[in-house]
């Protein structure tokens, strides 16, 4: 992977080392899709946050896992990749079920209503001159969910999909059948708005393209 800038009306290029901070297959899927192919290297930061507010949550979650991987990384050239992903219902924030009864809890909660998911993104650009520059940003995304039955409910809290997901759906598997609508970034959804993030990795580096 390379990055491209301008330097006296020429354009060059070098090359670019990608890291995304996440274990997530449905992130590094969104990057490859765009053409970005990242390392993996999962964060394993003790989480803490200090808001209740979604968009500050993810912001503080995805700060401290780009920090965390950032930190073991020697190098210049590197481009840190730290995301989290939080649904929102009615002023509660829902992480990933711990169970499959929290994960029928919290379907059973969405079912019928609208709610909100937000995705919070933190880069860290290590500079080839040596130079360490930082931005993040927070998207969100309303989520329209079809009413449900208890059947439909418990099913699908039970087919395993949801275990492993902020809000215990993903909109991309099973759960896509009780979408009615979205209003915002699709793929903000699935955990990395990676539209909005190609122009925030542009405007960083000053002028990488994929």
């Amino acid at each position: 992977m390379a990055f491209a800038f301008v330097k006296r009306g020429r354009i060059m290029r070098r090359p670019m080392r990608i890291v995304l901070a996440s274990g997530s297959p449905r992130r590094r899927e969104l990057l490859e899709q765009i053409g970005v192919r990242a390392e993996v290297i999962p964060s394993s930061v003790e989480e803490k946050v200090t808001s209740t507010v979604p968009e500050q949550v993810v912001l503080e979650l995805s700060g401290q896992k780009a920090e965390d991987v950032a930190a073991g990384i020697d190098g210049d050239g590197v481009l840190v990749i730290g995301a989290d992903t939080v649904v929102s219902s009615e002023g509660r924030i829902l992480g990933k079920p711990a169970s499959e009864e929290e994960a029928e809890e919290m379907i059973r909660s969405l079912a019928g209503k609208s709610h909100q998911v937000y995705t919070g993104v933190t880069l860290i650009w290590k500079e080839p001159s040596g130079e360490t520059k930082r931005s993040s940003f927070a998207e969100g995304t309303d989520v329209f969910v079809y009413p449900m039955e208890e059947e439909e409910i418990r099913a699908y809290a039970r087919c395993g999909e949801p275990m492993d997901k902020a809000g215990a759906y993903g909109i991309q598997g099973r759960f896509a059948a009780y979408v009615e609508k979205i209003e915002g970034d699709y793929s903000n959804v699935v955990g990395l708005p990676v539209g909005r993030l190609y122009q925030e990795i542009k405007k960083l580096t000053g002028g990488w393209k994929a």
